[in-house]
């Protein structure tokens, strides 16, 4: 029963409630919802009762769990042992030891915060995570930070941007008599693409290991031309997986609710219901983690890279994001009353401020070597930020910006609070999957994000970004003397300066990029384009003023962000060297003399007989194997050149404009080379074998 195992390997609230003493459980509710201090004394009631629960699970160490600039989680594991007299041991966990740990800071990416001499690292118990068993082990999130307390990690600036929108959010709703409201809190569902392909055959690719994409391989004669697969019947093996994969999740109190097949052949989506952002989070990369393991289970692979494949649809991780108070009303509801809808259109209005004026943020916080290949192409958002409303808002906002009639459903001139908005539909308007941002009813869906990214920097910017316009808004209220008439100025200025932000159109469409460029809008293509804003004045002055980046950790994670794009096109580069020279052109030099071999032989034997298919196979592999050989020695000789680049920034440059071409002008002679030579003479598994191969 789902319901028996739900949650079963979380030291949840239930348990919390069921295992601790009364006292203990209402002081550590307070930690919890209100932020309050833990002392050392509560904490050792709540140590021993985790390590007792965590023992009947099967446990026998616990780690601190944590997200440094990696992208990927981190453990270090301590048993519960502890020795005893006469050579025994007992199984002990302080307080102390839950909620804080000293783990090595000094070979995790950070930026120039640590040198490497410089070791000490502290993790903090994040109480608002629960702890959990993966593995036979006690997991407790925490945060990570260095021995000056500057974060190490992307848990900690997400809880700095949460704590900002709430202090914001809660001065705005407290001007429209919200006292019963007494914290806010943004809550996310991140929708997961992924593909799964054979282990075989992954075993087999030198480039699926080494950098989870293909950097070679000619299109299959079919790919996802006929929409087949996209929501199609689900094969036994990948639902078998399913059921696993769910099962897994469950237990650890993840909301895995929905699976189906997406577009590409082997391509495959799993969404949650919506919890708090943090937790969505932590439970978003514990969910990337087990499709991975479980995986292997079942003989697959998990491939969960933006573009494995070329020419099929890439993958992405819809964040789906909406603001919440404790009371239970979602902010981003239009509501059915004039009091609910002009606190709605601030709220809405803030988020398209937001959007408008930090749109290079948002790129940035989506920025990757991977999601390159992805943005703009036919399954992906294009890399210009915009928003989708739908044409009933955008109809609304018009009216209210002219102070005209809204011919839609209300007939008086829009004056903010003073009479009833009509009730909007929550598919009002179709859905637009090629907008970067759109509103789908009382959410938006923020769709750039990269599959194998986590959440947490999207998340950090929205956070931020909006409670910065909120901050805005507060200041220009708190105090006026005519709350109505300074509320609907504050949304008419909004809307007038920053509506340009607002596309319901094609956002394929080729002439949306002049129309962008004629708005104002930012095309930053490529992540180095992108992160040449990320130290901006503003972007600067926003973070350290919302204190959720000091200015020594922004600059810390500019230049974690390019030395990882500029490691990661470099490993892909030096794999793409390590194929061509040890396997294909070897592969392709033996092909080439086979046919020669076989021409010679045949008009040995008659001089007439024609030759023409096995000359101009020659002919033709014999020219692509010198020009792929011309541009590996080209590859090689860049990849040198960079070594003497000293500047980040000119390196990821270098690697963005030379490297990156260098790739691609050696992938498309590889690549028809693929298509003409003889499939048992290609060294490594096709597309159709790959894309195919799970039945």
């Amino acid at each position: 029963m789902v319901t028996d195992i739900f949650s079963s390997m979380v030291f949840d609230d239930a348990t919390m409630e069921a295992r601790l003493p009364k006292e203990t459980y209402k002081t550590l509710q307070r930690t919890i919802k209100l932020g309050k201090h833990l002392d050392l004394n509560v904490a050792n009631v709540v140590a021993n009762a985790m390590k007792d629960w965590a023992i009947e699970k099967g446990a026998t160490h616990f780690t601190h769990w944590f997200q440094p600039m990696t992208g990927v989680t981190a453990e270090k594991h301590d048993s519960f042992i502890s020795p005893k007299d006469g050579g025994k041991v007992i199984m002990e966990f302080s307080g102390k030891e839950l909620i804080r740990g000293e783990p090595d800071a000094s070979s995790f990416p950070s930026g120039g915060l640590r040198a490497t001499f410089e070791a000490r690292g502290y993790t903090a118990w994040d109480a608002t995570s629960y702890a959990f068993i993966k593995d036979g082990v006690l997991c407790i999130p925490t945060v990570f930070c260095s021995y000056g307390g500057e974060a190490l990690d992307q848990k900690t600036s997400l809880l700095r941007s949460m704590e900002a929108i709430n202090r914001q959010a809660l001065r705005v709703l407290k001007l429209f008599g919200n006292a019963d409201v007494t914290s806010v809190k943004t809550t996310v569902g991140p929708e997961q693409e992924y593909f799964l392909v054979d282990k075989a055959q992954y075993d087999r690719r030198k480039d699926l290991i080494y950098t989870g994409r293909t950097l070679f391989g000619a299109k299959a004669p079919k790919g996802q031309e006929l929409d087949d697969h996209y929501f199609g019947a689900i094969k036994p093996r990948v639902a078998a997986y399913m059921k696993d994969l769910n099962d897994e999740l469950w237990k650890l109190g993840i909301l895995a609710k929905t699976e189906h097949n997406e577009v590409a052949p082997a391509q495959h989506e799993m969404a949650p219901i919506f919890t708090t952002t943090n937790i969505a989070a932590d439970h978003n990369q514990l969910t990337m983690e087990m499709m991975q393991k479980v995986a292997k289970r079942h003989g697959m692979v998990c491939l969960l890279h933006e573009k494995p494949f070329d020419g099929v649809n890439g993958s992405g991780k819809h964040n789906n994001w909406s603001i919440s108070t404790n009371t239970g009303v979602n902010l981003l509801e239009p509501g059915e009353t004039p009091y609910e809808n002009a606190q709605f259109l601030l709220f809405l209005c803030a988020v398209i401020k937001a959007v408008d004026e930090y749109q290079d943020l948002l790129r940035i916080s989506v920025a990757s070597a991977g999601n390159d290949h992805r943005l703009g192409a036919n399954e992906a958002p294009p890399a210009i930020v915009s928003m989708f409303l739908g044409s009933d808002l955008a109809e609304l906002l018009d009216a209210i910006e002219a102070d005209c009639p809204y011919d839609g459903k209300e007939k008086e001139v829009m004056r903010i609070g003073v009479h009833t908005l009509p009730k909007f539909q929550k598919d009002a308007t179709d859905r637009n999957r090629t907008s970067p941002f759109a509103f789908t009813g009382n959410k938006f869906e923020f769709r750039m994000l990269g599959s194998s990214e986590s959440i947490s920097t999207a998340n950090t910017v929205l956070n931020t970004i909006v409670a910065e316009e909120l901050r805005q808004y507060a200041d220009a209220l708190e105090g006026c003397d005519d709350f109505d008439g300074t509320l609907h100025e504050l949304i008419r200025k909004t809307i007038r300066e920053n509506k340009r932000i607002i596309f319901n159109g094609d956002g394929y469409d080729a002439s949306w990029v002049a129309e962008a460029e004629k708005r104002g809008l930012l095309n930053l293509r490529t992540t180095p384009d992108a992160l040449a804003h990320m130290l901006d004045e503003k972007n600067i002055a926003l973070f350290t003023s919302h204190k959720v980046y000091s200015e020594t950790e922004l600059r810390a994670r500019h230049e974690v962000r390019l030395e990882n794009y500029c490691k990661v096109v470099g490993i892909e580069a030096q794999t793409m060297l390590d194929m061509a020279r040890k396997d294909i052109l070897p592969a392709m030099a033996g092909y080439t003399a086979e046919l020669s071999r076989g021409i010679a032989a045949k008009q040995a034997v008659c001089p007439e007989i024609d030759c023409s298919y096995e000359r101009s196979t020659l002919k033709e592999i014999s020219g692509l194997m010198t020009a792929a050989f011309a541009t590996v020695g080209k590859l090689e000789k860049d990849l040198l050149t960079c070594k003497g680049i000293a500047s980040s920034e000119e390196m990821a440059d270098f690697f963005k404009d030379t490297i990156l071409s260098d790739m691609c002008s050696l992938r498309v002679s590889v690549d028809s080379m693929e298509s003409l030579a003889a499939a048992d003479k290609w060294p490594y598994p096709s597309y159709g074998d790959i894309l195919f191969g799970v039945r």
